[in-house]
């Protein structure tokens, strides 16, 4: 992966058109919740007066309306709309909502479509964030000495440590932030994007529909391999620091 440039200046073009995106952003939930108001309007014999009727009546509806309300919701759950994700993921991929017929194709479809729309929704957090780097004073983070720091510890490899923050469950993605504010090219971030979360996604369905496990339980144990996955990543380069440290 080439390594960017440390510094950027506040008043570079960062060559991004916001308006495009967040109209096509719009676009797609539009039609998305458009297509699930159709299906729920054809739906009959049941009431949807409140959202926990609605709640209740979603796993015996048809597969299509339960996974357009799981994208939909996924793909507006970003930094600046903090909906929880992965306690919808557990309840999507459960036998009761069934929206596979089998434990693998369970486990795909939610990876799948889960993916997808977490990658639209971390998207448009890097569009909202680039819009707020326009602005001076905001921009002038680029300056400082903690944010060059940051900078370096990501350019050793930014797509691994994206992939792996979005692997992770944690409230506060500070990869996806940093990949934004020093404009790390946005085919990059999405596939790496869409990658960790498929991971995510998949690894929780599979906990999930196959041992029954509650998502407390699924949480901890994908965050325990995520750990062994840096230290894996990071171990190696340490022991040959030390190596060529003690052979000078």
């Amino acid at each position: 992966m080439t390594t960017s440039k440390l510094t950027i200046r506040c008043d570079e073009p960062d060559g991004i058109l916001l308006l495009r995106w967040f109209a096509i952003y719009a676009t797609l939930i539009a039609m998305a919740g458009l297509w699930l108001w159709m299906l729920l309007a054809a739906q009959t014999g049941v009431s949807f007066d409140s959202l926990g009727q609605f709640q209740d009546s979603l796993p015996a509806m048809p597969r299509t309306i339960k996974l357009l309300t799981f994208a939909i919701y996924a793909s507006l759950a970003c930094t600046f709309i903090p909906l929880p994700v992965n306690v919808v993921v557990a309840a999507v991929a459960t036998r009761a909502v069934a929206v596979g017929s089998g434990l693998w194709d369970t486990v795909l479809i939610v990876g799948l479509i889960g993916a997808i729309a977490s990658t639209l929704a971390n998207l448009n957090d890097y569009h909202i964030f680039t819009w707020m780097l326009r602005l001076r004073k905001v921009a002038k983070v680029r300056n400082t000495r903690i944010y060059n720091m940051a900078v370096r510890w990501f350019n050793k490899s930014p797509f691994f440590l994206v992939t792996l923050f979005n692997v992770l469950p944690l409230p506060v993605d500070v990869v996806r932030i940093l990949a934004a504010t020093h404009r790390y090219p946005r085919v990059s971030f999405a596939a790496a994007n869409f990658i960790g979360r498929f991971i995510r996604y998949c690894f929780i369905a599979y906990l999930v529909y196959y041992f029954e496990l509650s998502i407390q339980t699924a949480t901890l144990i994908m965050l325990a391999l995520a750990v062994i996955m840096l230290a894996l990543k990071i171990l190696p380069g340490l022991v040959g620091s030390k190596n060529a440290s003690n052979a000078s």
